[in-house]
């Protein structure tokens, strides 16, 4: 699959790099309004407790980590999220939760509940 050329690509970048992007509250909030479709760094600006100035550059960090996009649109930009780079990170959350998900279920299916009569005797002895 080609990449537009201002966006890099996802499965090439260290996790951990996305992971820092995300660190920040305004940086997901920005995410979570690009959910709606393509915006403007005013119409998000004025959506949120922080300068335009300061939009911008949680828009860079989240550009160099593959999770947004933008346009040209006249004298403006529109940033809007990058299919891929969100993809890359959902997979990426999948593989680490079902490593997770099935060590789990494998401690769980070996691991045999106390009988009853202990129960009740740690019960009685506190």
């Amino acid at each position: 699959m080609a990449h537009p050329a201002n966006s890099t690509n996802p499965d090439q970048r260290r996790p951990g790099e996305v992971f820092e992007a995300l660190a920040d509250p305004n940086r997901r909030a920005l995410i979570s309004m690009l959910r709606e479709g393509d915006q403007s760094v005013q119409v998000l600006a004025d959506r949120l407790p922080i300068s335009r100035p300061a939009v911008s550059r949680h828009l860079r960090v989240l550009k160099s980590a593959g999770l947004v996009v933008d346009r040209a649109e006249g004298t403006r930009r529109l940033y809007r999220l990058d299919d891929a780079g969100i993809d890359a990170v959902r997979r990426y959350v999948e593989s680490i939760w079902g490593d997770a998900i099935g060590r789990f279920t494998l401690f769980a299916e070996n691991t045999a509940p106390p009988p009853d009569g202990d129960r009740a005797t740690e019960e009685t002895d506190e």
